[in-house]
């Protein structure tokens, strides 16, 4: 099961966070993706819709920190993902501690919408 969680906001919207299979053919790691809606319910229609079908929210247990929800909510879509906080995939866009001075053992990595995580390979000619 994915682990996941929500936090309701003041204006009555909820930012839902859920960890995710990576749906990359071959990739064995894990995304966690991050939905703003009007309320849970609509926040996994939304993953839903986009083809994501066994997504279900069980429980509070891994809630959005306060670093994420502004993350999605600074999104126009509403809809973002990165890989899950065990590392990040070879070959992503990530900011080192090397980046940010005094922290060498950080490791950030950017956030995507999720188009670039549902983006089916073009077939070669």
């Amino acid at each position: 099961m994915a682990a996941g969680g929500f936090s309701k906001l003041p204006n009555g919207t909820v930012v839902v966070a859920l960890n995710l299979p990576s749906p990359a053919a071959g990739s064995a790691g894990s995304v966690r993706v991050l939905v703003h809606a009007g309320n849970r319910a609509r926040a996994l229609t939304r993953l839903r819709n986009l083809g994501l079908r066994a997504v279900y929210l069980r429980g509070n247990a891994a809630p959005p920190s306060p670093d994420e929800i502004t993350a999605v909510l600074h999104h126009p879509d509403g809809l973002i993902w990165r890989t899950a906080p065990d590392g990040p995939a070879p070959g992503s866009t990530a900011l080192t501690g090397r980046d940010l001075p005094g922290r060498d053992d950080l490791v950030v990595e950017l956030w995507h919408p999720i188009r670039a995580l549902l983006r089916r390979p073009t077939a070669p000619a």
